[in-house]
This record gives structure tokens, sequence and C-alpha cells, in this order.
């Protein structure tokens, strides 16, 4: 099967870059949706309108509702449609950006992509994550082209709460170790084909980055300062990350995120807190070895990353409440298939557990 190597076509990262934005919009169309939540409109609102004045662009705003459903999708989709938006512009966090993402595909128009936040590798991919409307992982959406443009505010970032570029770490953190699964396992990837060595290298890039300066940067967030150790971090989380998992595939980590999104308790917890579990438990599944745990359990540990399942919210763990995550995990469309040797749910569970007690075992 062919390799295939996805990327947006432009990622432009820097501070104060949202100040731009409409200059950047102009060439791809003439009037833009643009999709915010109302705590991102009072965080870059004014920036953003800024950013249209003389330039041969309009905007026409609406708020998000909060999760990335194939109801809020076909409600957007609307709304672009009866104003004749042309373009699509998604500002904010994950979900919303997902949503700008399937909007512009449904309307079959570009779509520019601004995080606030760094918190997952989800902006640059041509990929939506659709979950149910109370917040169930429902499906992938493989859309047939990346962002047109993904833009990195580093101001904005670096002002978020320290807790969402962590979690941006914890989802870059499984990019390295399911790539190496998919590559063992000659699995399929989420562009479509097999990784190359371009993916798999930025994949192994992304993960070194975070161990040299992910707790540098999370230092110098919690001072409120844009270092460059933070800049890297940014480009880690979202551009190296982004291009690693898509290019060279998911398996085990994010598989495992999918299940614990069935239980309640864990509702309240960020993708990449849920992905970081994830990647522990992926490691005990695979039994790597005691150098790699203990780098990876200490990193997590350090940035203040979930290493157990009490601390993603879960009380009384048991076998049985564990085995319907598992369950999920293995599903036939999910990325456990990816992994370099048959799974079964029972195995999952185990991994999980044994993850868990690895966690509380450190923590003590």
């Amino acid at each position: 099967m062919s390799k295939i190597f996805n990327s947006p076509s432009k990622y432009i990262q820097g501070p104060n870059e949202l100040a731009k934005l409409g200059t950047y919009v102009a060439p791809l169309g003439k009037k833009a949706l643009v999709i915010n939540t109302p705590s991102g409109v009072k965080r870059v609102g004014d920036k953003v309108a800024g950013s249209f004045e003389g330039v041969d662009a309009e905007a026409v705003y609406e708020d998000f509702n909060g999760e990335c459903s194939e109801g809020e999708v076909n409600r957007l989709v609307e709304v672009a449609r009866a104003n004749g938006c042309d373009v699509v512009v998604g500002i904010g966090g994950g979900k919303t950006l997902d949503t700008a993402k399937a909007t512009a595909y449904y309307l079959g128009v570009p779509v520019v992509i601004c995080p606030t936040i760094a918190s997952s590798d989800a902006p640059c991919s041509a990929l939506s994550v659709l979950y149910t409307d109370d917040g169930q992982f429902d499906r992938y959406l493989f859309l047939p082209a990346n962002p047109n443009i993904v833009l990195m505010d580093t101001t904005v970032i670096a002002a978020s709460p320290v807790r969402l570029t962590v979690s941006g770490m914890g989802d870059a953190l499984a990019t390295y170790f399911e790539a190496q699964a998919t590559h063992d396992a000659d699995g399929d990837t989420c562009a479509g084909g097999k990784g190359g060595l371009a993916a798999l290298s930025l994949a192994r890039l992304c993960y070194d980055t975070l161990m040299e300066d992910g707790v540098k940067a999370k230092v110098a967030l919690e001072a409120g300062a844009l270092t460059p150790a933070v800049e890297h971090v940014i480009e880690a989380n979202t551009l190296l990350s982004g291009i690693g998992f898509e290019s060279s595939g998911l398996a085990a980590a994010h598989a495992i995120h999918n299940g614990l999104t069935l239980l309640p308790e864990c509702h309240g917890m960020y993708h990449g807190e849920k992905v970081a579990f994830g990647t522990l438990a992926q490691l005990v599944l695979a039994d790597a070895d005691m150098d790699q745990l203990e780098e990876v359990l200490g990193f997590c540990i350090e940035v203040g990353l979930p290493v157990t399942l009490e601390e993603l919210g879960v009380e009384e763990v048991t076998r049985e409440k564990i085995m319907p995550v598992a369950e999920a995990a293995c599903a036939p469309g999910d990325t456990m298939g990816n992994m370099p040797f048959d799974v079964t749910p029972d195995m999952v569970a185990d991994a999980i557990l044994g993850a868990d007690a690895l966690g509380h075992y450190y923590l003590d």
C-alpha cells in the first residue's frame, strides 16, 4: 500500500498572530463564518475583529455550543449557508476546531484553524472526532484535506490555563509510541495508507521535545513567561503530534481514551489527560522495559499528568467497571488493531489495572 504524508497547507506560529487573521483569510474567501465560544470571544474577540479591518473579507460570528456532535455541525452548516459564507474559521479548543473542520467539509469551503490553547493534536489533522450530545465518543470523521491554514498565536496560548498546555503534552506523549506500534504492525494510518519515515521521525521528535522542554515550559507558563521552551512545546503539541499521529497512526493509547469516555467520572478530564494514562496502559500492554516506563511515569508526575484511575476521577476501581472500557477500546472500528500483536479485552483490562497499580506505586 502507498505511504501517505498529510499536513496543513500552511502552519503559522508566533506572538500576536491572531491580529493578522483577516489578512490570512482574505485570499481564501470574502465572508468567513467565525466560530468561537463566548469565553473565547472575551479573550480574543477584539483582536479578531480588528484583524478584519481594512481587508477584503468580512466576518460572521457564531457561538459554538460546546460539543462536537453531528447536530452542532449541521446547525453551523445552516448558519453558514444562510449568511453566504465561503470560508470557515474555528477559534478555540479541540472540539471547536473539529467542529469548524467538519462544518467546512460539508460546505465544501476552505477552513482556517486558530487554537487558543495547545491542549491537543487536533488542529493540523484531516480528522474530526465526533461525540454524542452527552459527551461520549461517537466516531471519527475522516476529511479529504487538512486545514488550509493553522494559525497559532503563542501570546494567547501562553496566557491560557497551564493545565491545558500540560494536557496537550499528554496527547503528544502518545504520538511516538502509537506511531512506532503502527509501524511495527504495518498498520494503516489516519492518512489512508501506511506511514513513512518522515512522519515517524516527526513523531520521535515530538517525544524528544517533550522530554527536553516539557518541564521547562510548564515552569515558564506558571511564571507567565513565553520562553523558547514554551514555543517548542506548543509546536510539539500541535504540529509535530498532529502530523505524527495522522501520518504514522494511532494505536492502543487513543483506543483506551475512547473507552474511558464511557465512564461518567472521566468526563471532567481533558482529552490529553486521558490519553496520557492510555499511553501508560499501552506501554504496560506492550511489556515496555522499565527504563521506558520510568521515563514516561516520571515525566507525567513532574508535569502533573494523571498516572492513576483515581487521578482521572474513577472511584472504586474494579475489573467489572474496567471491562466495558476495555471492550470499547477493542471495538472493530477503533485503533487497537494497530498494535503489533493480537489484543483481547481481557488483555486491555489487565493493562489498565496494571498501569493504575504502577502509577500508585510511583506516587506512593
